[in-house]
Formats: structure tokens, C-alpha cells, sequence
């Protein structure tokens, strides 16, 4: 088999091709794929590959220029395809195939040849894609664990030829253009793509394709284990990239946190920055006040701001510095008070409602992109609060615990709202007898009684119109009633 597969690699080279010839060059494919075959082949063989690879380079120039047989066209595709499989399976757990290879000139071939392919018409499609499939997972073979071998393709394909593979309409060759991307990738190459135009259309390309292509893993690997550790690219593509592209790069943060790994691989600079763009674009969820503004970007990024901001702030130690994020809890609180007010001024998603028959129905609150956004707002006040004097005392200078308070109903908008305010006034009230002074100071007003201040271990006692914060007795906690 060796030696019959190293006789018509020759034959190849010499003359035309024929269907002969793919025969051939399949068996040298198949043989390729024994591991012992694979570790002894000859140099010569390699060598023979190599050449035949230069010289379909050539006939793909040539047809690509000229209007050839769709026959002799779709042969000279198929061969192609067939060489990087023959050139692929060489370099399976096999260092040395894979150095050979690259003293040989393969890598700089394989990406002329990607570049010409990707330049010619759709008319040949099948034979087309299956080349560009192939020539791909040949740059992903060679390149797995060798250093030389990735520099070489970065050096070589980067960005211009990567750019257009991903952007094929072809899901595989667009999940194999990934996979290359992710194993060449590394820290000093991350930290470069937010330095150059078209490199940072890589980066914004990759991250879009987590949504249009969801059922492809290599793109969610690249963002959160290579992008998501630098900072600054982060921060620059969120300046880049349009309201949509931001959204997507939002929902991947979310859902890395949501992991809830205490060893985050994102920045403590990422989470300040995202707090300040929260702070600075904030009062664009003010538009889903009108039922005509629930699909605005804009402010769809605000809620999901705020989600990841909750997240962060949840115990997570890494994070906890936002505690003292200038003008974060102001930010936050003041948002509260706006949504709160509009709420009541009129009816919509911000109001208070009882409508949990319709949660069912399609277009209805519980479809909404505001669901529960106060009830999170709270939650980040009560985050932001927790173990925190001077943030205790600031929401109380900017009266935010009869606010919070007057959010402890029942609301269909927001499920569990009562339970989170009654979370933050628990932060608020601990060990500060300042805040429990303004509790103690509230009057009673309409149905609002001390069941919410029972949950947090409090009692109140009405005395002269005031009423008095006490806590429970053993007898009276909740557990034990």
C-alpha cells in the first residue's frame, strides 16, 4: 500500500488528473488514519503530498481565471479536498508530520489555497465547501499543540483570510474556522486584536456568531476563555460593536457568571467598566414605558446590565470592590425612585399589578423585557449594601428605605419583589441604628404591616402614632409560629 500510494502520487504530478488519481490519493488518505503508518511514513511521501498540493494551487488559479469543464473544475476540487484529508490525518498526535509539513511550505499553501477558493462562484457548492472544510481542520490538525505552527498561521491567514471564512454560509466550515481560531489564540494574540481594524472585526464577528449560530461551542469557548480574560478588548469592542452585538456580548457575561464559579476569568476592570455603562446609559429603560418601545436595544442592554451588576455583586469576593463604585448605589437608587414614579403616574410595565391569570397569554407582562427589573434594582441596593456602612447611610440620605418598603407588595410585574425588599432592608437595617430609627419613625399606612419586618427577625410595636422596631422574641419567630 505504501509503496502503490507513493508510485501514483508521482503519476499525479507528472500528468492530468483523473478519477484514477482521487482513487489513489483516498487509499494514501485511509492508510494515513493507522497510527503506525502514520508515525513511519517516508519524508518522500510527505514531499510528494506537498507538491501535489502546490500544483492543485496552480489548476485552482487557473480555472478560477478561466471558464473551465465543470467536470475538469469539480475533479480538480475533489483533489484538493482529498489532499488536505491525506495532509490532515498525517498530522494527528504526530509532531514530526506536522514539522515536516511546515519546513514544506503546507501552511502558507493551505491559506493561498483557502484565499483562492473563497474567491470562486457557488457553482460547484458541494465540492467547493468540502474543500474549504478540509483545508480547515488540515490548519487545525497542524496546529494543535505546536507553537511554530500556529505563529506561522496567525503570521499568514490573519485576519484577511479568517475573516472571510467566518464569514461563509457554510455552519461546519464556520465551526472548524473557530476551532482553528481558538487553539491558535493566546494571551499576547488576544491582547492584539483590539490594536487593528480588522482584527477587532474578528473578535466582533466571532461574538455574533454565539447568537446566529448557536449550536457551534467553539465560538462561546473563544469569547470566555480567551476575550473575556482582557479587559481592554472587552471595553473596546463594546465601544465597537452596534446595540444589537452589545446585547449578545451581555448575555455571554451573564451567563459565565451564571456558571457561578468563585474563580472568575472576568476582570474586576471589566465589571467597573460595565458598572459605569450601566451609570451612563441607565434612564434609556424609561422608554419601556410605552407599550411601542418593549424591542429597544437600548434599553434591553440596561436590564441585562443590571442582571449581570446583581450577579457580581452576590457574593462573589472578586467583585465585592464595586461596593464602592463611585455614584453606583446613587445611580441605582435614583433609577427606583424614576421607574417607581412612572409606574404610578400611569399604567404600564412599571406599575404594580395583579395579573397573574394572564401569565399565560402571548404579548403580556410576563413576556415583557422589564419583568421583575425593579425587583433586581432592589436587589442590587441590597447587594450593594450588605456589610457596608457608608452605602447604608447613603440610602438613607437619599430616602430610599421608605422607597424600598413601599415596593413590598404583591406584583405580578415583579415575582418576588416583597421577598427582595425585604432582603436589601435587612442589609439596610444592619447594625445601623440610624436606619432602624427611620423604620421606627414610619407610620402605618394602609395594608403595609411588620409581616415583611417579621421575615428579618423584627417586631413592631405602634406607641404614640410611631411606631417602635423591636426584635422578635424566640417564641415569635417565624419558624415558630
Amino acid at each position: 500500500m505504501f509503496s502503490l500510494g507513493s508510485l501514483k502520487l508521482g503519476e499525479m504530478l507528472a500528468g492530468t488528473f483523473t478519477l484514477e488519481h482521487l482513487s489513489s490519493l483516498q487509499t494514501v488518505t485511509k492508510a494515513l488514519r493507522d497510527e503506525q503508518f502514520r508515525f513511519t511514513i517516508e519524508v518522500d511521501v510527505l514531499g510528494r503530498l506537498s507538491a501535489l498540493q502546490s500544483k492543485l494551487s496552480d489548476e485552482i488559479q487557473v480555472f478560477s481565471e478561466e471558464d473551465q469543464e465543470q467536470q475538469s473544475a469539480s475533479l480538480c476540487l475533489q483533489l484538493t479536498a482529498e489532499c488536505f484529508r491525506a495532509q490532515r490525518n498525517a498530522c494527528v498526535q504526530c509532531p514530526r508530520n506536522q514539522c515536516i509539513l511546515r519546513d514544506q511550505g503546507c501552511i502558507q499553501l493551505s491559506l493561498g489555497i483557502l484565499g483562492k477558493l473563497l474567491k470562486l462562484s457557488s457553482g460547484t457548492s458541494d465540492y467547493l465547501f468540502d474543500a474549504l472544510r478540509c483545508g480547515i481542520q488540515f490548519l487545525g490538525n497542524i496546529a494543535v499543540g505546536n507553537q511554530l505552527c500556529k505563529a506561522d498561521i496567525w503570521d499568514y491567514g490573519f485576519p484577511h483570510i479568517f475573516l472571510d471564512l467566518l464569514e461563509l454560509s457554510d455552519e461546519k466550515a464556520v465551526a472548524y474556522t473557530c476551532m482553528v481560531l481558538h487553539t491558535c489564540l493566546d494571551e499576547d494574540k488576544t491582547e492584539l486584536l483590539r490594536t487593528e481594524p480588522r482584527q477587532m472585526k474578528v473578535a466582533v464577528k466571532v461574538t455574533e456568531l454565539c447568537r446566529t449560530l448557536p449550536d457551534v461551542d467553539w465560538t462561546v469557548l473563544i469569547v470566555t476563555q480567551h476575550f473575556f480574560k482582557s479587559a481592554e478588548l472587552t471595553e473596546r469592542m463594546y465601544a465597537d460593536m452596534n446595540d444589537q452585538e452589545r446585547l449578545t456580548l451581555l448575555e455571554l457575561i451573564l451567563a459565565q457568571l451564571g456558571e457561578g464559579k468563585e474563580d472568575s476569568l472576568i476582570p474586576l476592570r471589566t465589571a467597573q467598566f460595565l458598572a459605569s455603562c450601566f451609570q451612563h446609559s441607565c434612564r434609556a429603560v424609561l422608554s419601556l414605558s410605552s407599550l411601542s418601545s418593549d424591542d429597544d436595544q437600548k434599553a434591553l442592554a440596561v436590564i441585562r446590565l443590571v442582571d449581570i451588576l446583581c450577579e457580581m455583586t452576590s457574593d462573589q469576593r472578586m467583585f465585592m470592590a464595586l461596593q464602592d463604585h463611585t455614584d453606583l448605589l446613587q445611580t441605582t437608587v435614583d433609577l427606583l425612585k424614576e421607574v417607581h414614579f412612572l409606574g404610578k403616574a400611569s399604567k404600564n410595565v412599571f406599575s404594580a399589578a395583579q395579573e397573574f391569570s394572564t401569565f399565560t397569554s402571548p404579548g403580556d407582562a410576563s413576556t415583557h423585557p422589564a419583568l421583575s427589573f425593579k425587583a433586581h434594582l432592589i436587589r442590587l441596593i441590597g447587594n450593594l449594601c450588605h456589610g457596608h456602612a457608608a452605602n447604608q447611610d447613603q440610602v438613607r440620605e437619599l430616602d430610599g428605605i421608605a422607597l424600598i418598603l413601599d415596593n413590598c407588595g404583591i406584583d405580578s410585574n415583579n415575582p418576588f419583589i416583597s421577598q427582595w425588599a425585604v432582603f436589601a432592608i435587612r442589609n439596610i437595617l444592619e447594625h445601623n441604628l440610624e436606619n432602624q430609627k427611620v423604620v421606627q419613625g414610619l407610620r402605618r399606612q394602609g395594608v403595609a404591616d411588620d409581616s415583611m419586618l417579621r421575615e428579618m427577625g423584627f417586631r413592631v410595636e405602634e406607641r404614640d402614632g410611631s411606631l417602635l422596631l423591636r426584635p422578635l422574641k424566640k417564641e415569635e419567630e417565624p419558624g415558630e409560629r
